[in-house]
């Protein structure tokens, strides 16, 4: 599996252009039925704007779709959806709402406002890098527990997901696919052989 890169998280950027106000809003999705309800949930929030924009793209099947929404064709969607590309970014909605500030930007200043206002909201949400890692689990004493996050603090190639507490410290981690033998040996050094590990499947993790 190939690593890829996609948002870390939604968010928003507004900008103002000749009195227009265009409103970038982006969010992570990893589905087509996922960007069309983000789609829906705006337009239905910016009833009033008279164009919503879009452009998504997804991973699988490498999905990219985009709209102009009424703006003269190609100065809108296409730049929206660019504005993802340039950044390699996939599995990713935007939708930019203009309301219009009774100024015409002709296409040349439609397409500088829609590109800007989508890095601008990339920007905002910021640019996970995600590798393909295997996932396992372990559990430990409270009194070993503090060598784990040791060794995930110095490791680029460990990273604890989440920790449960009980009777012990239950530790869910990922680690890139091609360390993952190399972390083993290392978590199996670091508490003197005291650990058996339970396999929690392949996927990706922001690295």
């Amino acid at each position: 599996m190939n690593g890829y890169k996609t948002l870390r998280g939604p968010a928003s950027a507004e900008l103002t252009e000749k009195r227009s106000v265009f409103i970038c809003r982006v969010r992570p999705v990893t589905t087509e039925a996922q960007a069309l309800a983000f789609l829906a949930e705006v337009r239905k929030q910016c009833a009033d704007a008279r164009h919503n924009v879009y452009a998504y793209t997804i991973r699988e099947n490498g999905i990219a779709r985009f709209s102009d929404d009424g703006e003269p064709h190609g100065t809108a969607g296409l730049p929206t959806l660019d504005a993802l590309r340039k950044r390699g970014i996939v599995d990713a909605a935007a939708v930019t709402t203009r309301y219009f500030g009774g100024v015409l930007l002709g296409t040349g200043g439609l397409v500088r406002a829609y590109s800007q206002a989508a890095a601008m909201a990339v920007e905002q949400a910021g640019v996970a890098e995600m590798a393909a890692c295997a996932f396992f689990s372990f559990t430990v004493g409270y009194a070993d527990y503090p060598r784990v996050q040791a060794l995930a603090d110095r490791s680029p190639a460990l990273r604890i997901e989440r920790t449960a507490f009980g009777d012990g410290v239950t530790v869910f981690a990922s680690a890139r696919e091609e360390a993952l033998p190399a972390v083993q040996t290392a978590l199996r050094d670091a508490l003197g052989g005291r650990i058996s590990f339970a396999d929690g499947g392949r996927g990706y993790a922001e690295v």
